[in-house]
């Protein structure tokens, strides 16, 4: 009978909320990734230089990390519905306001207040999903939901190409037009959230009582363990918390170093302007369908930190390989292809890896905790980009800086798993329900 209950009630999950949520960070994503591509334009009409842009595509992160852990301590507190219809109103509008930027100042404030806007969405998600998502079942599920990171980056390259040709129209420049557009859906949903997303098992009218059941006890068995620190502030200063953070770090570093600035990446590889938008589309196409097979590779496997450590070998290499391939324009495309499909499949197998550590209150503040920290990364790869393009004059020595921050993820996964006595235990360390130590290569073949 369990067996067939919990499909049936993984499938209701999986349809109703999964996807709703995915069009949620599908919209956050495109807010967040879309001054990448207005730069061009900016750059034109406002005069900034390539170490202005990098510091206020970064900047997001600064008011995104310090705002983390108390959005997601109220999310916890007052359900995920509202918080999140919250986050997603006010994200909306402070991008909206990004059209009005006059100047640099401007632009550092906007992107800090959109920063601060959207603190607690992503990490909250996760949180949500944790009330929601068995944890064996965990991986798949979650790389579901962030497979909007790449759909929305694939999808803005074109979208955000065609909205920039209304350059000059109405007296209005295209980036302008860029900010304005594409604030709309978001806020729209962020209405929408209300009325549609439930709290809990027990608020969901699409569940039987059998299947609420039979889901909250089977996530409260998975909550019990004692060797979890279940007081918020213990759960902050746990070393294994801070260590899954510095794990994060080097993955955000890869991600956003690439996106914010790979629309003047494939510019400087000699793509034809009017084309990068639909260039753009391939890597994070080819990126979305590796990340959900992979996710759901290590679901079936049921095995976590291997898959993460091989993940992040690929996307760095992927990196370095573009670093030194500007010449060819067509490998560069296919590294960066390797690059963006080996960084983005590392992400819901470290959620799933990270989020049965903690429970509670505790559970909201360290996922918070983790993303703001981890997030840090978000904002140095892309200053580090513009800062090394000021020095060298190109994208090169960047790239391979980003490809040693996404190699660190996987090291640090191989520790996590080998169990060392200086880094943590391996049979607490929050894996999903897996042995800790990785597969062997013989094991990987599914």
């Amino acid at each position: 009978m369990y067996p067939e209950l919990e499909r049936i009630v993984l499938r209701k999950v999986s349809t109703r909320l999964v996807p709703f949520l995915s069009v949620l960070y599908f919209a956050a994503f495109i807010d967040r990734v879309s001054v990448g591509f207005a730069a061009p334009q900016m750059t034109r009409d406002l005069g900034f230089s390539a170490y202005v842009f990098g510091l206020g595509a970064g900047i997001f992160f600064l008011g995104y990390c310090f705002f983390e852990v108390p959005s997601n301590l109220i999310l916890q507190k007052v359900g995920g519905r509202r918080w999140i219809a919250r986050i997603m109103i006010t994200w909306a509008l402070v991008a909206g306001a990004m059209a009005l930027v006059s100047s640099a100042t401007c632009f550092y404030w906007l992107r800090f207040l959109l920063g601060v806007a959207e603190a607690g969405f992503f990490p909250g998600v996760v949180y949500y999903l944790t009330q929601w998502v068995p944890a064996a079942r965990r991986a798949r599920l979650v790389g579901q939901f962030m497979i909007a990171i790449p759909i929305s980056t694939a999808v803005a390259g074109p979208l955000s190409s065609a909205i920039l040709r209304l350059d000059g129209a109405w007296g209005l420049s295209g980036w302008q037009y860029l900010f304005l557009l594409e604030t709309i859906p978001s806020l729209l949903l962020g209405f929408i959230t209300l009325f549609y997303l439930p709290d809990a098992p027990v608020d969901a009218k699409w569940l039987t009582r059998d299947e609420q059941q039979w889901l909250e006890s089977t996530l409260q068995r998975e909550r019990s363990p004692a060797t979890r620190p279940s007081g918020v502030l213990s759960a902050l200063l746990d070393p294994k918390v801070l260590l899954f953070s510095v794990c994060y770090f080097g993955v955000e570093l890869g991600l956003y170093g690439v996106i914010f600035w790979i629309p003047q990446i494939f510019g400087a590889m000699g793509s034809p302007a009017r084309f990068i938008g639909y260039i753009i589309a391939i890597p994070y196409t080819v990126a979305a369908l590796v990340m959900v097979w992979w996710s759901s590779h290590s679901d079936r496997r049921n095995e976590r930190v291997g898959h993460m450590a091989i993940a992040s070998l690929v996307g760095s290499f992927g990196l370095a390989a573009s670093a030194f391939l500007s010449h060819a324009p067509m490998t560069s495309v296919l590294a960066i292809t390797l690059g963006a499909a080996g960084t983005l499949a590392v992400l819901p197998i470290f959620w799933c890896l990270s989020t049965r550590h903690l429970q509670g209150a505790a559970a909201a503040g360290s996922i918070a905790l983790i993303n703001a920290l981890g997030n840090v990364g978000g904002f140095v790869g892309p200053f580090l980009i513009g800062w090394i393009k000021m020095a060298t004059g190109g994208f090169s020595w960047g790239l391979a800086a980003l490809a040693a921050g996404v190699l660190s993820t996987g090291i640090i996964a191989l520790l996590i798993g080998d169990g060392t006595p200086k880094v943590a235990h391996a049979d607490h360390f929050g894996e999903c329900d897996a042995p800790s130590k990785p597969l062997s290569p013989k094991q990987f073949t599914a």
